[in-house]
């Protein structure tokens, strides 16, 4: 904030009197402390060491030895909107993420954009003295706002950070990560057979953060927002971690249930007597297939063999990146900088349900409604975690990582999918160490933590903008306190319809799963839970207590409207995908690309998706002629037009379900020439791909056709946008290594001519429609 200039000014300089202080930046609180948040993806409390879990987590481990574990706090329940609430320390509603950035919808509560009356705290500590940086992932940049055209005022350096380094979106493949430093698409330093793995990768950028501005300003505290891949899925690690894990978890998901829980209860953790709620506790009618789990004891051997695997992958890449943040940890120690550094180290949901019953090996599935199938996982079992999967496990682990607690990620009316790990350290702001602490908590409640042991008041205006106040608490009544009772009486829960309200030690909540597509929330049911006593949310105690159902309900109701929560969601994916945001298309329909620039994000490229579409390549060959012409996605679900070895190809990678759809040609041997593409669908498949033909053209000559399927959802969730000249992340073919650019020629422009479609599916639309009346 500006300070009044107390200098004196006169004609001459002689005269007058320099008063630098007015201009220089505030300083920070004499001996304030540094910050470091570390936050995880898609872990429950039953996963990890600290809490009893068979996943070893060493440096975890110490900072809980010498600091304080956390039993009772809570997230949103989904990935983007609790990450909103670290950067503003507001309601994920408030924020604009009431789901995640690439379902975002034209409502103020969902719309992804934040406004500016919600300031975030890295711009209230950058004004009060702190250097500011976040690495990892970001998943909380509007979806219209990815391209390199988009006003960069919701990237990381225009929320009040001064570096950034990662990825923006939901995951990244942790082998061919899609980078960012600072603003701008940068290519990763080296490749997964040279050692590279995303988790290495950014705590050699934070350590690197951290010295730059130590050496430049030694007194000067940093607050550092480190958000690892691990563990959202693509589940990536090296093979010796996986190795590690190989038959602890060959006893499957319900006795590990039973196993954990004895665990939890004899640390403290949870009271005893807690019990454990049933594997599928949701009424028949109120969830989706998907998210329904297995039972051990009916799967077949090589099933259990499949799913333990894929359980031990998982384990692996949680170990190995919790080894990677153990590195910074020491450079702090190394550099007398840990004991005044404020440390979280925490998960943003419970443990994920979105690999499906059967687990998968290609989680792009599930983004495109496309079911997983037992027979295309078991083929890679041995290549799990490697480049070759973007592996996932199945629906029954989800649950036991979230042990006792019902359902899991996405489901924000129980404590599975709220209910995460929480581990403080501060040795010199908190006596207590190794102890536990039950108090009641939220995520909203950490950015006022981080002010409160800061000595920052969050001001009344940033920027000249009256601020909406903070919603949460500050936790630091507890940390030399064990019996402190809770501060914070009430939050509400809202995630793709899900409901929920806790308040004063009471929850009640909605019986209505997310993706149901069946609308009716008036007739929803509601669920009464004393969590006082009923830790695990077991019994439902609504017939016991009608009034305070009724009341509670009501208090919901409230909330909502006070935050910006309403209109409820429950779509399916092709419905949500209907709703997100895509770039309007140009009239003409005609979009024009050309070489040498960065690659488009999904949102922002012309929409071959589902669609019936023409890509036309002007190029001047020449003998020596090869590379990727035009490409999108990658070996997981993409496309490209390449060439090597005096052949033209066109490659669609459906889902990376072998075998690929290619056409193949002699490529043209010198000139300028017109190459290109044209795909026109016909009809739609009964997992919603679009089904037609794909022509390849040299020229005006027809070159080679077949029948195609087109996925309709995403290439991708995040990253592996549409290039010109070079593949931009992991291949979408396995003709080529990365990026394999163009030469011995030249591209001059791709032209796409996205048609209207050619089929209507007027059948599905119909149905869809009925069957919500």
């Amino acid at each position: 904030m500006a300070r009044p200039f107390k200098g004196t000014i006169k004609l001459d300089i002689r005269d007058s009197k320099p008063d630098w202080e007015a201009f220089l930046g505030t300083k920070a609180p004499k001996d304030a402390p540094n910050v470091l948040v570390i936050l995880y993806d898609d872990t429950g409390q039953a996963a990890w060491s600290p809490y009893g879990g068979r996943i070893e987590m060493p440096t975890l481990d110490r900072l809980a030895r010498n600091g304080l574990t956390y039993t009772q706090w809570h997230t949103t329940s989904v990935c983007s909107p609790t990450r909103s609430t670290f950067l503003t320390g507001r309601n994920h509603h408030q924020n604009g993420f009431g789901t995640i950035a690439e379902s975002a919808c034209g409502f103020p509560g969902y719309c992804g954009h934040r406004a500016a009356n919600i300031a975030t705290m890295a711009t209230v500590l950058r004004d009060a003295g702190w250097s500011t940086f976040w690495v990892g992932k970001n998943h909380n940049v509007p979806v219209d706002a990815f391209d390199m055209a988009a006003s960069r005022k919701f990237w990381p350096l225009g929320l009040g950070y001064d570096r950034f380094y990662g990825f923006i979106g939901g995951e990244t493949n942790q082998w061919y990560p899609e980078l960012i430093e600072d603003n701008h698409f940068v290519e990763q330093p080296y490749y997964p057979e040279e050692g590279y793995h995303f988790s290495k990768d950014i705590a050699d950028k934070a350590i690197n953060f951290i010295r730059d501005t130590r050496q430049s300003q030694p007194e000067k505290p940093w607050y550092l927002w480190y958000c690892p891949g691990a563990n959202h899925a693509p589940h990536h690690a090296p093979k010796e971690y996986i190795d590690k894990y190989k038959g602890k978890f060959d006893d499957g998901y319900e006795a590990y249930r039973e196993w954990v829980l004895g665990r939890m209860i004899e640390r403290g953790i949870l009271p005893k007597g807690t019990e454990l709620t049933p594997i599928n506790p949701m009424t028949k009618g109120t969830v989706i297939e998907g998210d329904l789990v297995r039972p051990w004891a009916t799967l077949s051997a090589d099933e259990k063999k499949l799913f333990a695997r894929m359980a031990e992958v998982y384990a692996a890449f949680s170990e190995y990146t919790d080894v990677q943040v153990g590195r910074v940890i020491e450079y702090l120690e190394e550099s007398g900088q840990l004991d005044n550094t404020l440390i979280l180290y925490c998960a943003d949901n419970g443990a994920s349900g979105e690999g499906s019953p059967n687990g998968s090996v290609n989680e792009n599935r599930f983004f495109n409604g496309y079911p997983d199938d037992i027979a295309s996982n078991m083929a890679a079992l041995d290549k799990l975690g490697s480049p070759d999967t973007y592996n996932h496990y199945p629906t029954g682990w989800a649950v036991a990582f979230s042990t006792p607690y019902r359902m899991f990620k996405r489901y924000s009316q129980y404590a599975g999918g709220t209910c995460d790990p929480l581990v403080v350290h501060w040795p010199k702001g908190i006596k207590a160490k190794g102890e536990l602490r039950h108090q009641y908590h939220h995520c909203t409640d950490i950015v006022p933590t981080i002010l409160d042991c800061c000595g920052v008041k969050f001001p009344d205006a940033v920027d000249g903008v009256k601020q909406e106040p903070l919603v949460g608490v500050s936790m630091r009544y507890s940390f030399d306190d064990a019996g402190a009772p809770t501060r914070k009486e009430t939050q509400y829960y809202e995630m793709l319809s899900t409901r929920g309200i806790w308040h004063k030690g009471w929850k009640a909540a909605t019986e209505h799963g997310p993706l149901t597509d069946i609308g009716k929330f008036e007739q929803d049911r509601w669920q009464l839970f004393n969590t006082d006593e009923d830790r695990s949310e077991a019994h439902d105690v609504a017939d016991k207590h009608p009034e305070k159902v009724k009341e509670f309900a009501a208090l919901w109701l409230s909330e909502a409207k006070k935050y910006s929560v309403l209109p409820l969601n429950d779509l399916g994916i092709v419905g949500i995908h209907e709703l997100e945001y895509k770039a309007a298309k140009p009239a003409s329909g005609r979009y024009v690309y050309y070489p040498g620039t960065t690659e488009i994000p999904e949102a922002s490229a012309a929409r071959t998706l589902g669609n019936s579409f023409k890509i036309l390549a002007e190029v001047e060959f020449t003998g020596d002629s090869q590379g990727v012409i035009f490409s999108q996605g990658s070996r997981f679900g993409g496309y490209t037009m390449f060439v090597k070895g005096g052949k033209l190809h066109f490659v669609y990678n459906f889902l990376g379900i072998p075998p690929e759809q290619r056409l193949t040609c002699d490529a043209p041997k010198l000139g300028k020439q017109v190459i290109g593409v044209e795909f026109i669908k016909d009809s739609v498949g009964e997992n919603h791909e679009a089904l037609g033909k794909m022509t390849l053209y040299v020229g005006e000559n027809v070159a080679a056709s077949g029948n195609f399927r087109v996925q309709t959802g995403h290439y991708a969730l995040a990253g592996e946008g549409l290039a010109i000249g070079y593949d931009s992340g992991d291949p979408v073919c396995g003709d080529y290594k990365p990026r394999f650019p163009f030469n011995g020629g030249r591209i001059a422009r791709v032209i796409y001519d996205v048609a209207e479609d050619v089929y209507i599916d007027i059948e599905r639309k119909f149905a869809a429609a009925m069957a919500r009346d």
